[in-house]
């Protein structure tokens, strides 16, 4: 499928702008030499719950692991973030739309599209909260997980702007979700870490 530029982008400056901006936030993240291209095992835990064949939004996709990994279950994936250069591989692939867009300024990008499941990982924009139970059809899952507060005595990131406090994805989305599962705690593969993971179901 052909890529779809956001007309937000369409701006080189405002584009190149929103990329130094990324290229910031990505270099406070401690990452190996060759990027993982592993599946979360978090997302892979449960994406089984997300309707088969459905249509899954794997926001702030980077390289596109779990797009990859999810168009091979046989869902059909809308990949997003505001460099999309490694997704190439993936443009002619039937089952996976992708779309540029700088995530953090203008409107967001899928107006009243649902989704059947999406997958957040190792991002945090606080403002896109609401707007993923909102982007949930009934019966949608979300899969988030990200960095959590203490995470900045063991490494990268350590700005608190990059850190969930402790419950706050139970907050955000308890209220109107199904929590199915959560986690916050220290980790130690692939190195130690602080993590806060959810899993949740919008009612039907």
């Amino acid at each position: 499928m052909a890529l779809i530029k956001n007309r937000q982008v369409d701006s080189v400056g405002r584009r190149h702008a929103a990329q130094e901006r990324r290229n910031r936030i990505m270099a406070s993240f401690d990452r190996p030499d060759k990027p993982n291209t592993a599946p979360s095992p978090w997302v892979e835990r449960f994406a089984p719950l997300i309707r088969s064949a459905g249509t899954v939004l794997d926001l702030a996709s980077g390289g596109g692991r779990h797009s990859r990994y999810l168009s091979a279950l046989g869902y059909r994936v809308v990949a997003v973030d505001i460099d999309v250069s490694g997704l190439n591989d993936l443009s002619a692939n039937d089952n996976v739309e992708i779309i540029e867009a700088d995530l953090e300024t203008g409107d967001w990008p899928f107006g009243e599209r649902r989704f059947d499941g999406i997958v957040v990982t190792n991002y945090l924009h606080r403002p896109h909260l609401p707007r993923l139970v909102e982007s949930l059809a009934p019966g949608g899952v979300l899969i988030y997980e990200s960095f959590g507060k203490g995470n900045e005595k063991l490494g990268r990131p350590r700005n608190p702007a990059f850190l969930l406090d402790p419950a706050e994805l139970l907050d955000a989305f308890g209220p109107r979700l199904t929590i199915v599962a959560y986690e916050h705690g220290i980790e130690e593969e692939p190195r130690p870490a602080v993590r806060q993971r959810i899993c949740a179901v919008r009612p039907t």
